[in-house]
């Protein structure tokens, strides 16, 4: 990425050996580079070193779901037309996707939902939607980087149905606690959020934030006092309460922007 030049920078052919300050790279005699007067440093003329500060693409919401509904729904058209090819458009009609292809439909609503809902956070927060993890089939829904730390976020639009804390053990056996969505077991819910949290933790490196997991669930059957909860230091919980929880959390001290764009290189929009 080419630096425009400041008042007090030249660029000039080296007449000795040195080391760009951003980036670290060895600059040969000879070679061109810009020299910063005001701290005597030299620096490449297309350093890599401000890569990382550049804009990440912010992604899409719900896009890798959507192709997956859409791959899913062409193909099971594809097979019926070709089985039955007077009747399949009468079939078609009179039949619905199976659940497992409405699924994909639903998920991806449910983050387009909340990305529209994540709108609504200052514009000292910044995100990105549907990252793929590299390596695996999985993605994440949401990432939001802001003072407050950095939010990995999975939405699910399970419409109608109660998240619920249980609990289980106490006086004899050791206390454990597990989510429930509709009276279900929705532990591996919980252990994919922690697994995306630790992802994220890892690409973050060096740069000290605290990063929270959180299952958000849309069009729920919340109860109308309490609700929320955490299993494994994961957040369950509403999209208004989950701004409110961004917003209103301790500051901490997080270069936003550097966070935000190393991120967004480490996981690529799905």
């Amino acid at each position: 990425m080419t630096l425009e030049l400041g008042p007090d920078d030249k660029r000039m052919r080296l007449r000795y050996a040195g080391t760009c300050h951003l980036c670290g790279t060895p600059l040969n005699a000879g070679m061109d580079a810009v020299y910063e007067r005001g701290t005597r440093t030299v620096r490449c003329v297309q350093c890599p070193g401000t890569v990382e500060t550049a804009e990440p693409e912010t992604g899409a919401a719900g896009a890798s779901a959507r192709r997956e509904y859409e791959r899913r729904k062409q193909n099971r058209e594809q097979r019926i037309r070709s089985a039955h090819p007077k009747l399949g458009g009468l079939i078609l009609a009179l039949s619905d996707d199976p659940q497992s292809t409405q699924a994909w439909a639903q998920g991806a609503i449910g983050e387009e939902l909340l990305a529209q809902r994540l709108t609504d956070l200052p514009d000292t927060f910044r995100t990105l939607h549907d990252r793929r993890i590299p390596g695996t089939r999985a993605n994440i829904d949401h990432i939001v980087v802001g003072p407050t730390g950095v939010w990995v976020i999975d939405a699910k639009r399970y419409k109608n149905k109660r998240p619920a804390l249980h609990e289980e053990g106490g006086l004899i056996r050791p206390r454990t606690e597990h989510l429930r969505v509709g009276g279900r077991d929705g532990t591996k819910l919980i252990a994919g959020v922690r697994a995306q949290a630790e992802r994220v933790t890892a690409a973050i490196g060096d740069e000290a934030s605290p990063v929270f997991g959180v299952l958000c669930f849309l069009d729920a059957d919340w109860p109308l006092i309490g609700g929320s909860f955490t299993v494994d230091s994961i957040h369950v919980l509403w999209p208004r309460l989950l701004i409110k929880r961004m917003t209103e959390a301790a500051s901490q001290n997080i270069n936003v922007d550097t966070v935000h764009s190393r991120l967004g290189k480490a996981f690529p929009a799905a």
